[in-house]
């Protein structure tokens, strides 16, 4: 796909890359805060279902490229350098005026390397966690991204020790935090009964993330009906996902599983807990204020390479964030039915557990708070397109 060169364009070009299913949706937040600044700036990228209906034109969707851990990126590394490919040509044929990356790091900065050879400026939004793991990263982040835009407190005085240009505009969930109305007129309009005991389901936006949690939780949904057998489960699709995988996990379910492709933030708004693959939809669990457990396991080759090089105390970003332990994580071997419903019953049961963790997720949400992120990080692609 190519379109008309920079000499000939008469509107602005920005070339934005969303890999998964939480970029996707932030990145559509982040293209309607520019076009709502410069209604003629044109879109095309990587991206998904909430992207396109902002107007960008998908080149690659997230869907073909949304994995998690190494062995599972190996398998799909045919699909990942075809799109790269895609889009370094188009840095080279069309000349973007700008480069947004979100996310997505191994990827993105390979590609922000070609970007800057095409003297091609370059905003990184929601930058990759070199905090965490493979810190050399950085220097190859100095060296190609011309501006950062970071949505973790911590972040900005991190990336700027290290010579960036950085700006903390904040968590952009919180830029997209709705009012979800009356409770139980949600559930009500879920097609859940009142009065009974919600469970979320959140086994992550990644085909491989769902194989690996999705039988677990649903193991463990199953021990907690047999205690409260009024339970009832609700499973929010992410966009990048088929229904169809979805359908067939939960077939067999002994407890009524409820799939829902709408809103996530409806549905977490209804859930007395939820049961969360590790990654940003914590953050989105722990806004609405709902007590979570942090589930998190990949193939036995990735998780070994990660633990030798990850330097983080929690697997979760509730909890990173957090600075603290503030909901359970299991992790691995620990991710079966029998574990998450111990920790899930002294969410359900234990007042006092409950009371303290929605008391800390309050807390927490008032750390991520400042924004709005979409249209701060709108103001510098902008800036950053009329120098």
């Amino acid at each position: 796909m190519s379109g008309p060169s920079a000499d000939f364009r008469k509107s602005k070009l920005i070339l934005i890359v969303a890999g998964e299913a939480s970029a996707d949706l932030h990145g559509s937040h982040l293209v309607r805060a520019i076009k709502r600044m410069d209604p003629d700036v044109t879109f095309w990228g990587i991206g998904g279902k909430k992207m396109e209906v902002e107007g960008v034109k998908i080149i690659v969707p997230s869907s073909e490229m949304a994995v998690v851990g190494l062995t599972e990126v190996l398998s799909r590394i045919h699909v990942i350098i075809r799109a790269y490919r895609k889009l370094k040509a188009i840095l080279k044929k069309d000349r973007p005026d700008l480069l947004i990356l979100i996310d997505y790091p191994d990827f993105n900065i390979s590609l922000a390397g070609s970007a800057k050879r095409f003297k091609i400026p370059v905003l990184y939004y929601i930058g990759p966690q070199v905090w965490a793991w493979r810190r050399g990263r950085v220097r190859k982040l100095a060296r190609r991204v011309d501006r950062m835009a970071v949505i973790l407190p911590f972040e900005e005085d991190f990336y700027r020790k290290r010579g960036m240009v950085v700006t903390y505009v904040g968590h952009p969930l919180m830029d997209e935090h709705p009012h979800v109305g009356e409770k139980s007129k949600t559930i009500e309009d879920l097609g859940l009964e009142n009065g009974a005991p919600i469970i979320g389901l959140l086994p992550g936006s990644r085909r491989e993330e769902v194989i690996n949690l999705l039988p677990a939780m649903i193991g463990a949904a199953e021990i907690l009906h047999l205690r409260h057998p009024d339970l009832q489960a609700l499973l929010p699709l992410a966009s990048t996902l088929s229904p169809d995988l979805i359908e067939v996990m939960t077939s067999q379910s002994r407890v009524p599983i409820k799939i829902y492709s709408g809103d996530s933030y409806k549905a977490l708004s209804v859930c007395d807990l939820a049961l969360v693959a590790s990654g940003t939809a914590t953050l989105e669990t722990a806004i609405m204020g709902v007590p979570m457990v942090i589930l998190y396991k990949v193939s036995r080759l990735s998780y070994w390479i990660g633990r030798m090089v990850i330097r983080v105390p929690y697997i979760g970003l509730t909890n990173l964030v957090a600075g603290r332990e503030i909901v359970p994580e299991l992790i691995q071997d620990e991710v079966t039915p029998e574990k998450i419903a111990q920790e899930a019953l002294a969410i359900l049961e234990g007042s006092q557990v409950r009371e303290n963790m929605v008391k800390d997720l309050r807390g927490l949400k008032e750390r991520v708070g400042k924004g709005p992120a979409s249209e701060k990080t709108a103001k510098i692609a902008l800036e950053m397109m009329t120098r």
